[in-house]
């Protein structure tokens, strides 16, 4: 029985994507606003789409992750507004 490590790469790959968008999305709404979304949601589909067309389940895996955490930062982009709105983080439009 040997030991595969496709899982855990994987796991390690979102786990980093998920830390990576964070302060993509802090930068993102500090410059742009939240009208940068459509940027995500295309990046997010494109990478989606790509992904299907691999059959190593790694490669696919790792683009799809990638796409979602865009998708997912659209999500947040929206929260991140509303966190600014709070003065949990400073506001871009003040400079």
């Amino acid at each position: 029985m040997g030991v595969y490590f496709q899982g855990f790469i994987i796991g390690a790959f979102a786990f980093i994507c998920i830390g990576c968008f964070h302060p993509i999305v802090i930068k993102a709404e500090y410059y742009f606003t939240k009208k940068i979304w459509p940027v995500f949601a295309l990046v997010g589909m494109v990478s989606i789409l790509i992904s299907l067309l691999f059959k190593n389940i790694m490669i696919s895996s790792v683009i799809a992750i990638f796409g979602i955490s865009c998708l997912w930062s659209i999500i947040e982009l929206f929260e991140q507004e509303e966190r600014v709105k709070k003065g949990w983080f400073p506001d871009g439009r003040k400079r």
